[in-house]
């Protein structure tokens, strides 16, 4: 499949850090491969295109993948109530996933979990539309 977001992505890192990427950003295939081997997800699980480029591009890249929020690592994705897990506020109060129904989609919507009363809301935005905009907001007041 084409790539849609790898530039993107790698671009968030001279936006926001004033420094430019380099491959030390991102994770290589076999990196990524061998880190969800090691998840809780089911072993045919296959991510959507989206957040597969989003490890390739900025895998190892704390200062954005934990800015404010915190964007699981590959190895720390899990599925619950239906969904795929994939990024928690600081206060763990929401999480946001994907539905497993969606997974083969390259940029699928995201829907948020309050996670006292396990309720699930679609955000109205796709993944890339949802993690351009948090980034642009956590990264605004610096």
């Amino acid at each position: 499949m084409a790539e849609m977001f790898l530039e993107k992505f790698k671009a968030l890192v001279p936006k926001y850090l004033d420094d430019q990427w380099t491959d030390r950003e991102g994770l290589t295939s076999e990196e990524l491969r061998d880190l969800l081997a090691d998840s809780e997800l089911p072993g045919s699980t296959q991510l959507p295109l989206v957040l597969e480029e989003l490890y390739l591009a900025l895998g190892r890249c704390e200062e954005i993948l934990e800015a404010y929020h915190f964007i699981f690592d590959p190895d720390e994705l899990v599925t619950e109530e239906g969904y795929l897990l994939f990024l928690e506020d600081e206060e763990e109060h929401w999480a946001w996933g994907v539905e497993l129904a969606d997974l083969m989609v390259p940029d699928p919507l995201v829907h948020r979990r309050n996670n006292d009363k396990h309720q699930w809301s679609p955000e109205g935005a796709t993944v890339s539309e949802f993690l351009f905009d948090l980034l642009e907001f956590s990264f605004e007041e610096d």
